[in-house]
């Protein structure tokens, strides 16, 4: 995993020192390689130790590899946006230009940190869930009910009995139909709402395994759920953070429901099945 990746992944389970070693980073990726570990520990008010254990718990052998591997990510980065056409002020006097292509790099990279940030092993966990559950519950609120209600439907265009709400007491109304078996995807951005954690605590009682859908942040829903999906989305303009979290979230639903397709030749023939019959309801 990118080490930038890795430090926001973990930073909400950090102690305050550690936050503060990985604030600084995430904000001076570009100047790491100009800081010793002292000058890192001093620019800080820490001590170099702190600096070195804060490296080895991110599964660096020490700062110097950490620095190193930082170095080596933000090189990357930048040769990567190193064939962009730079504009001249005169050509493009609104920023229109530099606006869009800065847009798609930034959902690009967004998305790769979202592929990275989902191994294979652990997508291919909730596939095996999804392909073999009885029945697959799929809840959200707000933004995130707009996507479970979407992903819901393409469940259904497969073959997948779904039960979908966006009201937390008619879904739990729902759990009464609930089996061992059953998963529940569950969408929440950062994962903090307490009756998330309710509902999915009262499926797991009941047999069913859960499968949240967040932020790639600690937070409690995926601490508790049995499998997890995360999404990546960076950046300092709050508008932008959250264009690329739903442009990220696509994505990774797209993949999966690729996979599940590719999982069982079955489900390839119901979507087909379903999509003529759809269509035979819109001509008529």
């Amino acid at each position: 995993m990118p080490p930038l990746v890795k430090i926001r992944s973990e930073r909400e389970q950090m102690s305050a020192i550690e936050r503060r070693i990985a604030d600084f980073i995430l904000d001076n990726a570009h100047l790491l390689r100009d800081y010793s570990s002292q000058q890192l520990a001093n620019a800080l008010g820490i001590s170099q130790s702190s600096v070195v254990k804060f490296s080895q718990k991110l599964g660096f052998k020490g700062y110097p590899d950490l620095k190193y591997s930082v170095g080596a990510a933000v090189a990357l980065a930048n040769n990567s946006n190193g064939d962009v056409t730079e504009w001249p002020p005169e050509s493009d006097p609104h920023g229109y230009l530099q606006v869009a292509d800065g847009l798609r790099r930034s959902k690009a990279a967004a998305e790769e940190e979202t592929r990275v940030a989902n191994p294979q092993e652990e997508v291919e966990a909730v596939i095996a869930l999804i392909d073999a559950a009885p029945k697959v519950f799929v809840y959200g609120l707000g933004d995130d009910g707009l996507y479970a209600r979407e992903f819901a439907m393409r469940l259904a265009l497969l073959g997948i009995l779904t039960v979908q709400h966006a009201d937390p007491i008619l879904m739990t109304a729902n759990l009464s139909a609930a089996r061992p078996g059953d998963v529940l995807l569950v969408f929440s951005e950062f994962g903090k709402l307490p009756q998330l954690w309710q509902l999915s605590r009262q499926f797991q009682e009941m047999g069913g395994k859960v499968v949240s859908i967040t932020r790639h942040t600690a937070n409690p829903l995926r601490a508790h759920a049995d499998a997890s999906l995360a999404i990546c989305a960076h950046d300092p303009q709050p508008p932008v953070a959250q264009l690329l979290y739903r442009c990220s979230l696509q994505y990774l639903l797209d993949f999966v429901f690729v996979l599940l397709c590719h999982a069982n030749s079955d489900r390839q023939r119901q979507l087909a099945l379903n999509q003529e019959r759809i269509q035979q309801l819109i001509d008529n």
